[in-house]
């Protein structure tokens, strides 16, 4: 499927109206990031996705799954989005390849190394095998943590256990009121060669970022 005009810029302003029409107001804390970046993020909602999209203009690694859901797949693909099964071990090196290609377009590339989202309250351990491309990455790619802070509102905005997709989606889009998301845009990370070691410095940074507004690394 071909892309609109050979341009993402259209679904990165369609993402950033959703999160305007959640009442979701951005502010951003730290330097841009620039082309070339991998964002390692915490993921809380559905809503981190135009979050962050509308504010970095990046692509993402999502879950193959996703393509059984035609609206979201053909809004996927117009962002560039690269699509992975983790269940298929054989084709992990070709899944490596194509998120190493989607760096080296102009749209940093957005992975949530905790594999699912959150209920608002902790920060879950981050899945070394998610990493495992960039672990050492290509030397010009730089790698960044970036903390996505609900405040005090994160379990509002969280997914609590036995919540549908769709009750979760209604909620959040029908919400009243408006709340601040911080980006924290993190210094990037040094490049290191175990990933393990990458999983646990991204982690800990995120943590500290996070740490203030409450939530806590989930007990391992």
């Amino acid at each position: 499927m071909s892309r609109l005009g050979g341009s993402s810029h259209w679904p990165r302003r369609f993402l950033a109206g959703v999160a305007w029409l959640s009442g979701i107001r951005v502010r951003q804390s730290g330097e841009p990031i620039a082309p070339h970046t991998l964002i390692v993020a915490n993921h809380v909602s559905w809503l981190d996705i135009p979050i962050l999209a509308a504010a970095s203009g990046c692509a993402f690694v999502a879950k193959d799954d996703l393509r059984g859901h035609p609206v979201m797949h053909w809004l996927c693909e117009q962002n560039r989005t690269v699509f992975v099964n983790r269940d298929h071990k054989r084709g992990i090196a070709e899944q490596t390849a194509a998120m190493l290609r989607a760096l080296e377009g102009p749209m940093p590339l957005a992975l949530f190394p905790e594999g699912t989202v959150s209920d608002g309250r902790q920060l879950l351990t981050f899945r070394p095998p998610l990493l495992s491309a960039f672990a050492p990455p290509p030397p010009h790619v730089a790698i960044r943590p970036v903390a996505i802070d609900y405040g005090p509102a994160a379990r509002e905005f969280g997914w609590p256990p036995g919540e549908s997709g769709k009750a979760n989606f209604l909620r959040l889009l029908g919400r009243r009121g408006t709340a601040t998301v911080t980006l924290h845009l993190l210094p990037t990370v040094p490049q290191l060669t175990d990933r393990k070691q990458l999983a646990r410095l991204t982690h800990d940074a995120i943590a500290d970022a996070l740490a203030p507004s409450g939530v806590a690394p989930a007990a391992v």
